[in-house]
């Protein structure tokens, strides 16, 4: 079992943004089951009234199931010195199919499988259940590691970050 300590060393997330509460097991390289426990204490129902539907954010179960990838991909594979100034950019996602609601008081299992690397580009395949039974589907998704000085730094100059008449944008 992986504590949250961990995970807190291993991702970058912290709350309210870390979605992993546990990792249950490892198998590194090859598999990961990793749990998330779904509360009504989440900042995202602060402003819900009770007579609204409190189902969990379909994006934060997805980003949830890729935190548990990111484990997976650094696992073993990168040291904690080596991710320092490491940026975890998810390339792709697809196949992705929902098959029900978490609700407060769910406990979700993430299982994520290892599928292909290229190079240090990885891909998963997996998917997340609630009491035993399929919630969410994912059909694959890419994830790599580059270096945060690689990546382009947002214009501070323009407010709203839109590109000038005729400059390149990156796709």
């Amino acid at each position: 079992m992986i504590s949250t300590t961990r995970l807190k060393e291993t991702l970058p997330h912290r709350y309210p943004m870390l979605l992993v509460d546990r990792v249950t097991e490892i198998d590194p390289g090859v598999s990961l089951t990793a749990v998330k426990a779904v509360t009504c204490n989440e900042p995202w129902y602060a402003e819900v009234s009770d007579d609204a539907d409190h189902a969990y954010p379909v994006s934060l179960l997805v980003e949830s199931w890729c935190q548990s990838a990111g484990v997976l991909a650094t696992w073993e594979r990168i040291s904690a010195e080596e991710r320092e100034g490491l940026v975890m950019l998810f390339g792709s996602i697809s196949g992705i199919e929902v098959h029900g609601r978490a609700l407060p008081g769910s406990l979700i299992e993430h299982r994520v499988r290892h599928v292909r690397s290229v190079g240090t580009t990885l891909i998963f395949e997996g998917e997340s259940l609630l009491d035993g039974e399929p919630l969410l589907t994912i059909g694959s998704i890419v994830i790599t590691m580059r270096p945060g000085g690689d990546l382009p730094a947002p214009d501070a100059a323009s407010s709203d970050n839109s590109p000038e008449e005729g400059e390149l944008t990156r796709a």
